[in-house]
């Protein structure tokens, strides 16, 4: 095998390969006795064709099949000994294949790993948030946790902000029934936005069983662009009208919560537990993210094209697929993937540069560290022991906290080489609108 290699850019290389056509003659003449045995030709019985009709009947396809996987294997072992990283996959040229010739010969053209040497993080400032959990934060996670868990019972006063209301309601513009524009029997609580300011207004002080006609203008930017920015009157009845009921702190939510004999400090202590656990990850993945972006900032890398393509193709597949679960048709809406060009660019960036880090500095994910984030994983479900065990029931379910240990040793790792500086966040500044 002959084997000459170009420098095309930074990343960017050809290699041209040259094969014994001897050898390729006798791969073909050989796998042409193997089809021989079982071939069925017109004329012959099955396996007793002489080789030169077999060779008529299936020689062009016999010697594509050999030449497409000499190519393949002839690519790989010129790189490997040339010891390069190929990044992507090859984009091979058609070959030329001339009669009488002494060698086969291809090329292809492809991009290597870059080399990533990560810049210098001791002057590089990372922000830490911090938090803790207050009895503040428990009592108001059980007020969201009551408010789930609302109760409505019928009223035979006028609507309020906070009650719900099922009402019939037909809509016309300029006289004209619009598509969405009617409904029987549609509940929405009052106060929540569910409808237009100007409908919610028109109902609230209506009691059950009472008709009203409103006028609604519909907004310009309005997602239905038939109505958008158009004035609608709705003719609407009140059916029901029911006011909120939460349920009180005591045995029966405990027991609602899981708490099966229904000890309220049991409960107490299960909602701190859970809220501390959750404000524990939010906080790693916010401090996660400022490591990332630290390395992104510290280290220059030029990134093969190919991976950014292969990232971008994943991205618009998860897209999709996300799309496709919300039961949007994905025909009727194309994503361009220029999108997703700098999500990709730095997906791959982070994953070059993290790779670079646990190889020189070997920080592997250890089985113990592996182990204990399943255990943390499994303690949020009913059967922790069951959870752990399906976890370690086939190899590629660690896959996911593996990686997550790779991350965490990388952001241990960092942390430990820039300045950090700790921020105290609220509780409500770190859940958001969960809080």
């Amino acid at each position: 095998m002959q084997v000459q290699l170009e420098t095309l850019s930074n990343l960017e290389r050809r290699m041209n390969i040259a094969l014994p056509m001897a050898a390729i003659d006798a791969q073909v003449t050989e796998r042409l006795k193997r089809v021989a045995r079982n071939a069925k030709i017109q004329g012959f019985r099955p396996g007793k064709a002489p080789l030169k009709i077999v060779e008529m009947n299936y020689g062009a396809q016999v010697r594509e099949e050999v030449l497409g996987e000499q190519v393949q294997q002839g690519f790989y072992k010129a790189v490997t000994e040339q010891k390069l990283r190929v990044a992507g996959y090859p984009q091979f040229a058609p070959p030329v294949v001339q009669d009488g010739a002494e060698n086969f010969s291809f090329s292809a053209t492809f991009e290597v790993y870059p080399e990533v040497k990560v810049g210098e993080l001791a002057d590089k400032e990372i922000e830490k948030p911090t938090a803790s959990v207050a009895d503040a934060e428990v009592e108001k996670t059980i007020d969201i946790l009551r408010k789930q868990r609302t109760r409505f019972n019928r009223v035979e006063r006028a609507a309020a902000e906070g009650d719900r209301v099922i009402i019939d309601f037909k809509g016309t513009i300029d006289g004209v029934a619009f598509e969405g524009g009617s409904a029987e029997n549609f509940p929405f609580v009052l106060g929540q936005g569910q409808m237009l300011a100007d409908f919610e207004a028109g109902v609230t002080g209506l009691k059950e069983d009472e008709t009203k006609n409103i006028e609604v203008s519909f907004p310009e930017d309005y997602h239905g662009k038939d109505v958008a920015g158009k004035t609608a009157v709705f003719s609407i009845t009140v059916k029901n009208v029911a006011e909120p009921q939460l349920p009180e702190v005591d045995g029966e939510f405990a027991k609602m919560l899981g708490i099966a004999d229904g000890d309220v400090d049991k409960m107490r202590a299960e909602i701190r537990k859970n809220v501390e656990r959750e404000m524990k990850r939010r906080l790693q993945a916010r401090t996660k993210e400022n490591v990332m972006q630290a390395l992104l900032d510290v280290t220059e890398i030029e990134l093969p094209k190919a991976l950014v393509q292969l990232e971008i193709g994943r991205l618009v597949e998860q897209a999709q697929r996300d799309l496709q679960s919300r039961g949007m048709n994905i025909k009727d809406m194309p994503l361009p993937p220029e999108l997703f060009q700098k999500q990709a660019e730095r997906r791959v960036a982070l994953g070059l540069i993290l790779a670079e880090l646990v190889d020189i500095n070997k920080l592997e994910a250890s089985p113990e560290k592996v182990k204990a984030l399943v255990e943390e994983f499994a303690e949020s479900y009913e059967q922790p022991e069951e959870m752990v065990k399906w976890y370690y029931a086939s190899p590629d379910r660690l896959e996911g906290p593996t990686s997550m240990v790779l991350e965490d040793n990388v952001v241990e790792f960092v942390l430990s080489k820039a300045k950090v500086t700790e921020k105290e966040l609220s509780f409500e500044e770190l859940m958001g609108n969960n809080a």
